[in-house]
């Protein structure tokens, strides 16, 4: 497939964001008017701009109120016409962008619209340009692209067809079975964008909050199986508004952009064969069984290595220095933690305690030193389990995230891996490596302490993550297409000192949980933590046992610092949940929070913070509860607050 951006998605001048698409790879852009306005370069050195850089340019745009207008105002849309005809012609584009009228006064009068999108389709026949009608959802007449493909029809222009945007189409809540209805050579031009469901006027939802396929919840490859059944020829092209992608820095917003499409073709390609294995499409088994295998064989879909299944968290790597080392161990012993053995070569030293193996690394010169001196003690890179490292890594390879090889002594276990948003490691540990016993290999382990648990800890349940935001997005797919984890709901949390968006991603078998956290506030402790962090990384782990009580107990004895939750939310509780009496007293003693879901219940703690940027969490999971306990998230955040 082609793969096309509208010039309007990102951030910087024309020629800033034409050098930035190139380099992501996209084959074409949308030259978006402004953005060509405000250009110190001329139509025809931008044409030679993207010739040089290897861009076509698909579509100029946009041209608006050109349809339902009285005579004069026709006449002098005509004029108007004329001369972007002109420039287009300088630019080297070939389609020009005709949005629906929005204006107040527009004409109702579907034959006079066709009438005059015919007349303007002439005058671009005659320059050997097409026009592409679009239907914008806030349209004042036409709103709906069944409307403008009537209109169209109606018009009867070999040189007149239809745009469709996945936006105007599915924030509407159209169907778009109905494209498959509309003939090909008709279907000029599609522009796609994802969004988060929101109750919002419709164009401020569109001016602002547009994403990449992924970002966002519509069925996008429900559409595009709609579109390819209908024949479409033409170019996929992002057209994507969005405060945060025009405030951020162009490269990573263009990097994201282009893996957001390979990852929608991804996902189409994968629909179009469960469809054609299984004769599950619209229409009778066979038909849809025919269609869906044709499409796989004429159309270029991006078809990367599988998504990785996860297993779980395999290690937890942490970069300090000496000193923060030793405070760090000391807080992990007190924890339960086992001081397993050090590194065979290198300043590092494993900890343990049941499945849970953290590795704080002080190597000078190394990886985790340059990302201590830029974040200080924090962690940098995880280690996932998983049936094939290698094809996880090559399939990130594929979406063109970087890969990462580390410095490796004789004989060390070679661990294949990729760099993380936040410039953090991401390890892929394959269970051939871990039936081998590679940190074995690695460390000089003490045998009398393997397995053992002192304080009932047995688990990472899941771990979260502190984004700035505008990396959030970036977060929300690079977890989604590189480790296969699905978004949940999206929530808004208090901290005494601004708002928290929290996004829970998890995989199939909930063996991996990740919550992504932002906040426009630098005050609260997740702004914080994502500035010190500079770019964000993991500010918690969720630790899972069996027995909470008796954990926090043991915990308590030994020293550790844990949170104070006040005797209000205890008050409060019996409120919300029917509590036994004794279990409600024990868990205020105790200072354990809690919270019920389908099925099941959730108790769970928090420790101070080590350095005002990372705790861990002890869970308690019963039945099938499937949450995090995001109602205790502001009483956690009070309580951090007060401690400082």
């Amino acid at each position: 497939m082609r793969r096309s951006i509208a010039t309007v998605c990102i951030s910087g001048t024309l020629e800033e964001k034409l050098e930035s698409i190139a380099r992501a790879r996209f084959d074409a852009v949308e030259i978006f008017e402004n953005d060509l306005i405000y250009s110190r370069m001329s139509p025809r050195e931008i044409r030679q701009r993207c010739a040089d850089l290897g861009l076509g340019i698909d579509l100029y745009q946009p041209f608006r109120d050109m349809d339902g207008v009285g005579d004069a105002q026709f006449k002098r849309n005509l004029d108007r016409a004329e001369r972007k005809f002109d420039l287009m012609a300088e630019l080297g584009a070939t389609m020009l962008l005709v949005c629906s009228n929005v204006q107040p006064d527009v004409i109702r009068d579907d034959a006079l619209m066709a009438a005059q999108l015919r007349e303007m389709a002439e005058r671009a026949a005659q320059r050997g340009l097409r026009l592409a009608y679009e239907a914008l959802a806030w349209g004042s007449h036409v709103n709906r692209y069944g409307h403008s493909w009537d209109i169209v029809k109606q018009a009867d222009h070999p040189h007149l067809g239809i745009c469709l945007d996945s936006f105007h189409i599915l924030s509407r809540g159209d169907d778009p079975a109905g494209i498959e209805q509309i003939p090909a050579d008709k279907l000029f031009f599609l522009q796609l964008a994802d969004a988060p469901r929101m109750v919002m006027d419709v164009l401020q939802w569109s001016r602002h909050y547009r994403c990449f396929p992924g970002q966002g919840t519509f069925d996008l490859v429900g559409f595009m199986e709609h579109v390819l059944k209908a024949g479409y020829p033409g170019p996929l092209s992002l057209e994507v508004f969005n405060d945060v992608f025009r405030a951020a820095p162009n490269r990573r917003t263009t990097q994201d952009a282009l893996a957001s499409l390979l990852y929608l073709e991804e996902q189409v390609r994968a629909r179009l064969s469960q469809r054609a294995e299984a004769g599950t499409g619209a229409g009778t088994g066979a038909e849809s069984d025919a269609a869906a295998a044709s499409l796989l064989e004429h159309v270029e879909l991006f078809n990367p290595p599988a998504a990785p299944e996860i297993k779980g968290v395999s290690f937890i790597e942490f970069a300090v220095d000496g000193p923060s080392g030793a405070a760090l161990g000391q807080a992990l012993e007190s924890l339960g933690f086992d001081a397993m053995g050090p590194h065979r070569t290198k300043q590092a030293q494993l900890y343990q305690q049941g499945d849970v193996r953290l590795v704080l690394n002080a190597e000078p010169g190394s990886f985790a030193s340059e990302y201590f001196q830029r974040r200080g003690p924090s962690i940098c890179a995880l280690g996932l389990a998983t049936d094939d490292g290698q094809r996880a890594v090559n399939r990130g390879v594929a979406f063109h995230v970087p890969r990462y090889a580390g410095r490796v002594g004789p004989n060390e276990a070679i661990i294949p891996a990729l760099r993380s948003v936040d410039e953090s490691v991401l390890y892929f540990v394959s269970q051939a490596l871990e039936e081998r016993g590679f940190l074995e290999t690695d460390f000089v382990i003490d045998p009398a302490k393997k397995g053992r648990s002192r304080a009932g800890i047995k688990g990472v349940d899941h771990l979260a993550q502190a984004y700035p935001f505008e990396h959030f997005d970036t977060g929300v797919l690079f977890n989604r297409l590189v480790l296969g984890l699905e978004p949940q709901e999206s929530l808004e949390l208090a901290d005494p000192n601004g708002l928290v968006r929290s996004c829970a991603m998890v995989n199939r078998d909930q063996s991996l949980r990740v919550a992504l956290n932002v906040s426009h506030s630098r005050s609260t402790l997740t702004g914080r933590t994502a500035e010190t962090l500079q770019g964000g990384g993991v500010h918690h782990i969720a630790l899972s046992t069996d027995d909470i009580f008796a954990t926090v107990e043991t915990l308590r004895k030994a020293g550790v610092r844990l949170l104070e939750v006040p005797a209000n939310y205890y008050q409060d509780l019996p409120a919300r949940f029917e509590l036994d009496p004794a279990l409600l007293a024990r868990m205020q003693a105790l200072g354990v929070l809690y919270d019920e879901g389908p099925g099941g219940a959730f108790f769970h703690c928090y420790t101070a913070t080590f350095v005002d940027r990372f705790f861990f969490e002890i869970v308690q999971r019963q039945g099938a509860y499937k949450g995090f306990g995001a109602s205790n998230a502001p009483v956690r955040m009070s309580a951090q607050a007060r401690q400082g």
